[in-house]
């Protein structure tokens, strides 16, 4: 999943030594989206190397791609954020200015080519067919079922 929005907080950094004494290092942040209604999302890089992988700093537009994942405690249960990359602006939106590039149709083996319909024809769709009925048409369906 992604989100995209600014670093509004950069939480002091949390280390310690799991129970096979390894050593770990967790940074969290505080991140506002950039919807009508800003939504605060904290989330955390784990991993000494994924931190300095992905350097973040206060105000900084950014877009963060991470994975979600609850646990019981207790009989409690906790949800953890946490980050795997995060970029540097809004990666979703276009660049200014630029053009999106059009798809390349995929070349078809001289073999696999379907026969030639008429224009008129391959352009207009049936009148009264159920696109989602399997039984309709040639009765074909890419469907697994």
């Amino acid at each position: 999943m992604d989100v995209v929005g600014k670093i509004i907080q950069v939480l002091p950094a949390q280390e310690g030594v799991g129970r096979n004494g390894n050593p770990w290092k967790v940074q969290p942040y505080v991140l506002e989206t950039l919807d009508q209604y800003p939504r605060k999302v904290h989330f955390e890089v784990f991993g000494e190397d994924r931190i300095k992988q992905n350097p973040c700093e206060l105000d900084q537009l950014v877009t963060v791609s991470f994975d979600i994942e609850s646990r019981e405690f207790n009989g409690r249960w906790y949800t953890s954020i946490r980050a795997w990359r995060i970029q540097q602006g809004d990666v979703t939106q276009p660049a200014a200015g630029a053009q999106p590039a059009a798809p390349a149709a995929p070349a078809a083996p001289a073999a696999a080519a379907a026969p030639a319909q008429p224009a008129a024809a391959s352009q207009e769709p049936a009148a009264n067919v159920d696109p989602f009925d399997a039984s309709a048409g040639e009765g074909t369906s890419d469907l697994p079922f």
